[in-house]
């Protein structure tokens, strides 16, 4: 009933979510988790209320979800083989990597 699971996709793209989700249902895998939670803070604004300024852009809001999946520890390769065969790409990356300001990433990317 409980098996232990490992992530094998967690990263802030819903589109690579939905069809690596969607695949992996087609394909029979059973106790597939998955899901997406808000891990971003909000950054706090002049009046008071906790509205996020990046909501507010020509294309409206954001998504600053982080998406993943999990499948069970026997079906961690067979799944990671299905995926890459059609094409997908199964990314785990850290929180705090995910979380970064976007400025921040480029400094460092100019540093090394």
């Amino acid at each position: 009933m409980f098996e232990k699971k490992e992530t094998i996709y967690k990263k802030k793209d819903r589109e690579t979510w939905l069809a690596i989700r969607s695949l992996l249902k087609e394909q029979g895998f059973k106790a597939v988790s998955d899901g997406h939670y808000l891990q971003d803070s909000v950054m706090a604004c002049g009046c008071g209320a906790k509205l996020d300024p990046r909501d507010f852009g020509a294309k409206g809001k954001a998504d600053h979800d982080i998406y993943y999946i999990r499948v069970r520890l026997n079906d961690v390769q067979p799944a990671l083989d299905l995926i890459r065969q059609n094409g997908l790409v199964a990314e785990v990356k850290s929180t705090e990597d995910l979380t970064r300001d976007a400025a921040l990433k480029a400094e460092e990317l100019r540093t090394d």
